[in-house]
């Protein structure tokens, strides 16, 4: 069967945009090569007009100067739309590449979600609400047992501050008389002598 009809050829797949574009840059680089050379002989009829005389030999040489023009402003032509070519497959590239993105974008978003998804079901508020409830509680008995540990043993609660200010002020007058002679405490004074005249009359 296969040598009465054949076997079918397999199609090659289409050029890509990438293909495309490099085979276009090709052509152009041919065809600005192509200017470069024409531009060279122009530049050559040129000289020969300056140096040739008005007369059959410099029409001559205009009209084959004349004919390099044409071809130069044919290749230009090409060259642009070449270029335009090659601009609109660049156009078509980038947003091919967009799409791309945004594909992938879409598919890591949609990943996320089922993952995010997946975790806020083994999170309950209810459970978070009861947490903090908890940790208050905790933190208000560390703080009473603080506060336990802190007092004082050595002053009675029932003690009056009124009464503790007087004791003060009596104080500071006992010590403000003391101080009086000379500016010496009186146990710090030296003992007076004793009038022996006095004594003996009693």
């Amino acid at each position: 069967m296969k040598k009465i009809f054949g076997v079918k050829k397999e199609k090659e797949p289409p050029p890509s945009i990438n293909d495309a574009s490099d085979r276009i840059n090709k052509r152009g680089e041919t065809v600005d090569e192509k200017i470069k050379k024409l531009d060279v002989e122009l530049s050559r009829y040129k000289e020969q007009l300056k140096k040739t005389r008005p007369g059959p030999a410099q029409e001559a040489i205009k009209a084959r100067a004349m004919r390099v023009l044409k071809q130069k402003r044919m290749y230009e032509g090409q060259r642009d739309m070449l270029y335009n070519q090659t601009f609109n497959l660049d156009q078509v590239a980038f947003a091919s590449e967009g799409i791309k993105d945004a594909q992938q974008t879409m598919t890591a978003l949609k990943s996320a979600n089922k993952e995010l998804k997946g975790m806020m079901k083994t999170v309950k508020i209810q459970d978070i609400d009861n947490l903090q409830d908890e940790m208050m509680d905790l933190m208000d008995v560390s703080s009473e047992i603080q506060e336990t540990l802190g007092r004082s043993y050595s002053v009675p609660d029932d003690i009056d501050e009124e009464d503790l200010m007087g004791e003060l002020d009596a104080l500071e007058a006992d010590m403000g008389m003391e101080t009086e002679a000379d500016g010496v405490p009186s146990y710090l004074q030296p003992d007076k002598e004793h009038d022996l005249d006095s004594e003996l009359s009693l």
